[in-house]
């Protein structure tokens, strides 16, 4: 099972502990802020709404080295746009993979 890692935050920031560490803490203030967002939005039947909540949370997705992630992420968006939610208990794993890892 595919897991979060730093691996790509690594790779941008050629051994510079402090800006990983200030990716890492742009992504505990941000996660949080758009998984409510979209959480709303869905649970609302928003789902124009919550796609463009999915494209924002996809970026984190990918720094975070979730490529499986990303791709179902990027369907899930695209469902969404047709009113199609049979992807979300699918997605919600992926987020709480990424609650866990960043400790929230």
């Amino acid at each position: 099972m595919e897991k979060p890692n730093l691996n790509y935050i690594k790779e941008l920031s050629g051994g510079d502990i402090e800006f990983e560490q200030s990716i890492i803490n742009v992504l505990k203030i941000e996660f949080p802020q758009e998984y409510d967002l979209f959480t709303n939005n869905f649970e609302k039947g928003n789902y124009i709404e919550a796609a463009d909540n999915v494209h924002k949370i996809k970026h984190k997705i990918s720094i975070l080295g979730l490529n499986k992630g990303l791709l179902l992420a990027s369907e899930f968006e695209k469902n969404l746009k047709s009113n199609d939610i049979k992807l979300h208990k699918e997605f919600l794993k992926v987020l709480d993979k990424i609650h866990v890892y960043l400790g929230l």
